[in-house]
């Protein structure tokens, strides 16, 4: 310390002090040119893009050209390209969204070829706050044909308004050369999610989401229906496909997710009471001591599927279905068991009908075995009557008695079924 102040360097503080700064105009020269703001005017998403095999083909999936904010001309050449930051992690803009570029090492950079760096983009600046699109098209640049209502609506945006769209559509140009990728159709009503404290969320642009959240009690409009139990911070995992199919075209107010509403969600709960409508809650076919709890009032951990139909199948191996307690299977309309192989019910006590059915099935082959001896021999007996003298009536009744006998054992077999059977 003494020796920076009095030695040699504290004869040359004034040159390390203008050393320093100019170091740090340096570095913060550096940071600009490594961070910068852009507007993106295409992106290559697959082969119908002209420019396709000119970025590597599939390769270059992802490529998007860019030009800077408030320039009024497109892109200059084909330097004018970033690619994807992330390789596993991606969220592809759309055109005129505006991202932050990155300048990092590329293939080249231990040849020495060129500078050995090149723009990576990371995600969508989020101008407008919505996960439906962040686009804002460059106002400078007339090509993009923007409308004198539109622009009136960016001043005004500039301002710190809030646009509202109430016409289904911005009019901004969101999509690539040739519509690579295919075509994205702007909806307003598009509703973001509402968040609650200390709720993680992440947002598709079409409705789609997933919160890792909690239960929450909150004095907002749009409250949550699934925190009227447990303790506040029990946690929750929420996946949503899809917002009511009677949205509002007011896009710019949030919403709650809702599992009687949505086109199909999964829910994650701990503590949490989920008031579902569920199709049917007929449990005639258990007994009342294990009838389990109705879904709107379970509140332990389970998950739940809900959508307008539901699918598990299995390609290669088994759907094993296991349950500490009862397993429900009830439903409006029929159900159905079918298959090439066998159906195979084992248990000690097996009731049809329902749970206090209390009669017995017939062993349907022993049965047929002992009703053809009984058979047997009331046809003997008949034919002994036919030759009884001292009754004149005997031959014709035995006579009758011994066809039907034979008619009925004729058909005997036909009384087992070749399908069910029973121990």
């Amino acid at each position: 310390m003494i020796g920076s102040k009095f030695g040699f360097a504290g004869q040359n503080q004034p040159y390390n002090q203008n050393s320093s700064l100019d170091n740090i105009n340096r570095k913060i020269n550096d940071l600009s040119d490594r961070m910068i703001p852009a507007r993106v005017v295409d992106i290559i998403l697959d082969e119908t893009h002209p420019d396709f095999n000119i970025y590597g083909g599939w390769n270059g999936i992802g490529i998007i050209k860019y030009s800077l904010i408030n320039s009024p001309d497109g892109v200059q050449d084909n330097s004018n390209i970033a690619k994807p930051l992330l390789a596993n992690i991606k969220t592809f803009p759309l055109k005129n969204e505006i991202v932050f570029l990155t300048k990092l090492p590329n293939t080249t950079s231990l040849s020495n070829l060129n500078d050995g760096k090149s723009y990576y983009y990371l995600t969508t600046l989020s101008l407008w706050n919505h996960p439906h699109h962040n686009a804002f098209p460059n106002p400078l640049n007339n090509s993009n044909n923007i409308s004198e209502s539109q622009r009136k609506d960016y001043k005004s945006i500039e301002k710190g308004n809030i646009r509202r769209v109430t016409d289904n559509s911005t009019e901004i140009n969101l999509n690539s050369t040739n519509n690579s990728g295919g075509k994205f159709i702007e909806r307003t009503s598009i509703h973001p999610i509402l968040p609650f404290t200390g709720d993680n969320i992440f947002e598709g642009r079409f409705g789609n989401s997933i919160r890792l959240g909690s239960t929450i009690k909150s004095n907002s409009q749009y409250k949550n229906n699934w925190s009227t139990s447990g303790n506040e911070g029990d946690p929750i995992i929420i996946i949503r496909n899809g917002q009511p199919i009677n949205s509002s075209d007011e896009g710019w107010l949030p919403v709650v997710e809702n599992i009687n509403n949505d086109l199909s969600s999964i829910y994650f709960t701990s503590t949490q009471k989920l008031p579902i409508n569920v199709s049917s809650t007929n449990y005639t076919g258990i007994r009342n001591e294990y009838i389990p709890v109705f879904p709107q009032s379970y509140n332990l951990p389970q998950v739940v599927l809900n959508s307008g139909r539901l699918l598990l199948n299995s390609t290669t191996d088994s759907i094993l279905l296991s349950s500490k307690k009862v397993i429900a299977l009830s439903a409006i309309e029929d159900i159905g068991l079918s298959s090439r192989g066998n159906i195979n019910l084992s248990s000690k006590d097996i009731r049809l009908g329902g749970s206090e059915a209390n009669e017995s099935l017939i062993m349907g082959d022993s049965f047929v075995a002992q009703f053809n001896v009984l058979l047997d021999s009331l046809s003997l007996l008949c034919e002994a009557l036919t030759t009884e003298p001292a009754l004149k009536s005997t031959p014709l009744i035995a006579v009758g008695l011994s066809n039907t006998i034979k008619a009925v054992k004729n058909v005997s077999n036909s009384f087992t079924s070749k399908i069910s059977k029973t121990l």
